[in-house]
């Protein structure tokens, strides 16, 4: 600690600053650039600001023909207070979605991961699409750039629902987004739906391909997800091509994931040649024999041919960020497009009455010869005055009322049009007007039918091409651990009690994958599962080990164990359906020294018959006797069991192995209450096992 704080300031004057509270407000201030700034879209255009600026900076550009993308970028500066690099990254992530840019050169591909060429190298313009949707300047709000020299939108006046169409993706402080892209048809149906008032659904649609399992998509909320898979066929013999590739993923990425799965032995193959253009087209070699569709299974489960996705809508409205599902995403962008077109059917109105107004006037102006009246008046108020009072009779015929400006620019019209006058063509266009102008409001009084159009119009001129690619499917469970090739040893030391796949000098057990569980009992009546490990302490003197599988529901377990150092004797069937990994659990009824003395495992219709050897002692009439297993019950591995002997156990032998008759191929309630107690013992940091 820093001695006399007190008197730091006053000592130090110029050296040192405190800076408590400083942190707190400035990474409050960075953590909210961020999220608002330049991670995060707007829910009400759909974008974040880099891509909102390069927009607006093509719009600026715009005179429809192509401008080189470093042009575009050094335009966009103007605007974003950031370098040259992430404008152009984001302007190509924008052109790969072809929807809003129309491009030229190489702009990269999506299939393989190969970037783009050189800003310099490459052109673009804004797509017709672009141009009739997210621009209007009339209806845009502005503010100043960063540096005061220009002026920016707040947000464009997007009427489609662009952030689900594009998709977007976003790490803040804080919180992330990942909205993904969904189909641009497909959008616009949903929206025609939510206007006629009817219920919608909408699933995710890939540039890439593949199919996707959409049963727990939630619809985009937090804590949905999604499998997506590659288009994988076979060939030819002994070839595997994948067509297409599941999103967010490359053919290089995937390849990678392929040889690492090759290399740790969890599928086999010969060599993988990718011939991905415009197409995507990976071939996988196998070798000679092998299975064409446990190889394909194999590509799922180890490999980017299958991959989960976690979606996360998080947008910015009003200047805070949410969470919402993509169905009410696209509710309020409709909402929006429907406010959009109606600021835009006002601002017609508007403009087709001042034209008519203004037409009018100009009519009445040289009809009546009223600009004689002002030839021979010397001063302005007197030319004025002149005007408006011979416009005076006839302003019942005008819809509003005359202003200064309105006189001034009739005092402004051009002897040859005065000259040129046509009372015909001035009537045919006030017609024309008029017919627009009762357009407008009946549009406006039917905005709903309006904007149902507008979609219509957007999906007949710009969706003939633009068909869902991703196939909508529900994909059947793959058990890794049967697809799995037995590509490990499994090795135990009973006494020190080791296991793992390291221990070659020790006792094999059998063949298994990193991926198994195996199930161990101990002399001392312990139950463990574990997963294969190369080496790990389980117990000492290990009475029986497996793997533990689906197969292991179908196996029953006899246990003859002694209470305690010199307790009773009990003897037990039961089943092992369910547990938790690395949980000990103990089968006797946890007395010290208590030991198992006999242990076998049968197939549920088979028992095993043993024979008892008891200590001799004078008072024994006999030292043994015969004990059946199919006599029991089947019940919960925690059950006490049945009593075998209260005298002292020298050993238990097995006999002979007896069928069970459909009378004794019973199991009692208690299994039910055991597998109920091991689901409430679960915590977080435990895997259960369920077969």
């Amino acid at each position: 600690m820093i001695e006399n704080e007190e008197n730091i300031d006053s000592e130090y004057p110029n050296t040192l600053t405190r800076v408590g509270g400083m942190y707190k407000e400035w990474f409050l201030d960075y953590a909210s650039y961020v999220i608002l700034e330049r991670a995060v879209p707007d829910i009400m255009d759909g974008l974040k600001p880099v891509q909102r600026r390069i927009l607006h900076s093509m719009f600026d550009l715009e005179d429809g023909r192509y401008n080189k993308v470093a042009n575009i970028v050094g335009h966009t500066m103007q605007y974003h207070p950031h370098g040259d690099a992430s404008i152009s990254d984001a302007m190509v992530q924008i052109g790969q979605k072809e929807l809003l840019i129309d491009m030229q050169g190489n702009w990269g591909n999506i299939y393989t991961g190969d970037k783009a060429a050189a800003s310099r190298y490459i052109e673009a313009r804004l797509s017709k699409f672009a141009l009739e949707v997210v621009f209007n300047p009339k209806t845009t709000n502005w503010q100043l750039s960063y540096d005061g020299r220009k002026k920016e939108p707040i947000h464009l006046p997007v009427k489609f629902p662009l952030l689900l169409a594009q998709g977007a993706e976003g790490i803040a402080v804080g919180l992330s987004t990942k909205i993904l892209p969904h189909n641009f048809n497909e959008l616009i149906d949903g929206s025609i739906k939510y206007l006629k008032g009817r219920s919608f659904k909408l699933y995710p649609d890939f540039q890439t391909g593949g199919s996707i399992d959409i049963k727990n998509y939630n619809d985009g909320n937090r804590g949905g997800r999604v499998k997506v898979r590659a288009k994988v066929e076979k060939y030819e013999k002994n070839i595997i091509i994948i067509k297409e590739i599941p999103y967010g993923t490359t053919t290089a990425s995937l390849i990678e994931s392929i040889i690492k799965a090759s290399e740790k032995g969890k599928l086999k193959i010969k060599k993988i040649e990718d011939n991905t253009s415009s197409e995507v087209e990976v071939l996988v070699y196998l070798p000679s024999g092998s299975s064409i569709q446990k190889s394909i299974d194999s590509l799922y489960a180890f490999t980017q041919c299958e991959v989960s996705i976690s979606p996360l809508c998080c947008i910015i409205s009003d200047n805070k960020p949410h969470f919402l599902g993509v169905r009410e995403i696209l509710k309020i962008s409709t909402d929006n497009t429907k406010d959009l077109l109606k600021r835009e059917l006002e601002i017609q109105l508007t403009e087709l009455e001042n034209q008519w107004h203004t037409i009018s006037l100009e009519r009445i102006f040289i009809e009546n010869r009223i600009y004689r009246d002002i030839e021979e008046k010397s001063t302005w108020d007197d030319v004025i005055s002149t005007i408006n009072n011979g416009l005076e009779p006839f302003k019942n015929r005008l819809k509003r009322d005359i202003t200064i400006d309105d006189i001034k620019k009739l005092t402004e019209i051009p002897i040859r049009k005065i000259s040129k006058f046509d009372l015909d063509k001035v009537k045919e266009k006030l017609v024309n007007i008029e017919a627009n102008i009762e357009e407008v409001k009946n549009n406006l009084e039917h905005i709903v039918e309006y904007t149902i159009q507008y979609f219509t119009h957007l999906k007949k001129q710009y969706g003939k091409d633009k068909k869902r690619k991703t196939l909508i499917e529900e994909f059947d469970d793959l058990d890794k651990k049967k697809i799995s090739i037995k590509n490990q040893k499994l090795y135990v030391n009973r006494e020190e009690g080791f296991v793992g796949t390291s221990m070659r000098k020790d006792e094999l057990v059998c063949d298994c994958s990193d991926l198994d569980d195996i199930i161990i009992f101990t002399e001392d009546g312990i139950m463990k599962v574990i997963k294969v490990d190369s080496k790990v302490f389980v117990g000492k003197n290990i009475k029986h080990i497996s793997l533990f599988n689906s197969d292991s529901k179908n196996k029953i377990y006899n246990l003859i164990y002694r209470d305690g150092k010199n307790g009773t004797s009990f003897m037990k069937r039961f089943k092992v359906s369910g547990v938790i990994r690395d949980k000990e659990y103990d089968l006797t009824q946890g007395k010290d020294l208590s030991k198992v003395l006999y242990f076998s495992v049968n197939n549920f219709d088979e028992a095993d018959v043993v024979t008892v050897y008891l200590r001799k002692k004078a008072s024994l009439r006999k030292d043994k006797f015969e004990q059946d297993f199919g006599d029991l019950i089947i019940k919960g591995r925690d059950s006490k069991g049945n009593i075998v002997t209260k005298d002292s156990i020298r050993k238990v032998s097995y006999k002979s192995k007896a069928s069970i008759t459909e009378k004794n191929k019973k199991i009692d309630d208690i299994e039910v209450q055991d597998e109920q107690q091991v689901s409430d013992e679960k915590d977080e940091s435990q895997t259960k096992l369920e077969f």
